[in-house]
């Protein structure tokens, strides 16, 4: 059995896409397949397996895996990407449609320039909360202050003093998913505000480590500096180290918008 699969990134943060409206897909097996793919040295190398499947809701409807096999709940890049690669497919004809995933249907938007080229996508996260309330835990020898946050998926954001590359994030970062207060893991976003109101963050993704970027981490993250009075809306540019994402504050929800790049597009063989 061949599977096509598309290796998609945005701003860095980057998934194995496969069509299961198009072709036949084992999705049985897709925490196996997602860490055996996920893997960068002997499989296609991603941050998880995100699966295309049709819905009954929207226009498409998208499952994800992180890298080591668990089910996601909700990947605001990963939304991105599939969002153009739903229109690459041919599976909706306008810019502007409805994904179905497990948070919730959420409206996308693809952003061309005037030749037609996709400049960015844009994706409606819906209700983002941030708890302002700092909350303390020991990690590591010393004293970690956080904000829980939620964007369909578990947050916990630091705001940092000096430079997150400074920071031991990876370490940091797993000493938290072990930690009483986050049971089921959690997405860890290390923040500095920049002198020019944009953010720089580093993100620790349950189930897949290090990331260069994460979309639902980006919102939260800025929707915490603004709640603290830290930076200036409603639009708040996060620096990531994969690349940048703009966050809307809307009146209910919030947008992230950037790139959304195809990177290759193979077949990769199964043994029945």
């Amino acid at each position: 059995m061949r599977i096509p699969f598309t290796k998609m990134e945005g701003a860095g943060n980057d998934y194995v896409f496969v069509d299961a409206i198009r072709d036949e897909f084992p999705l049985a097996r897709a925490p196996q397949l997602a860490r055996a793919w996920s893997d960068r040295h002997f499989g296609i190398g991603a941050d998880g397996l995100i699966v295309m499947r049709p819905s009954r809701t929207a226009a498409v409807a998208m499952a994800m895996w992180n890298a080591d096999g668990s089910l996601g709940s909700m990947c605001g890049n990963g939304l991105r990407c599939l969002a153009a690669l739903a229109f690459d497919h041919g599976h909706v004809a306008s810019d502007e449609f409805a994904v179905e995933t497990s948070a919730g249907v959420r409206d996308v938007r693809l952003e061309r320039d005037e030749r037609g080229a996709l400049v960015a996508v844009h994706a409606d996260l819906g209700l983002v909360t941030i708890d302002v309330a700092p909350r303390s835990i020991e990690v590591c020898g010393r004293r970690v202050e956080y904000r829980r946050g939620d964007a369909g998926n578990p947050h916990a954001v630091v705001m940092l003093d000096s430079d997150p590359e400074q920071f031991a994030v990876g370490v940091l970062g797993e000493r938290m998913q072990q930690h009483r207060d986050f049971p089921g893991g959690v997405n860890v976003e290390f923040v500095q505000i920049r002198n020019d109101g944009s953010l720089f963050q580093r993100t620790f993704e349950r189930g897949s480590g290090e990331t260069l970027a994460c979309g639902t981490g980006a919102a939260v993250a800025a929707l915490c500096a603004l709640e603290l009075g830290l930076v200036r809306g409603p639009e708040v540019l996060v620096h990531l180290r994969g690349g940048q994402l703009r966050v809307v504050k809307k009146e209910r929800s919030l947008v992230i918008a950037g790139p959304a790049s195809t990177v290759f597009c193979g077949e990769i063989g199964l043994l029945i």
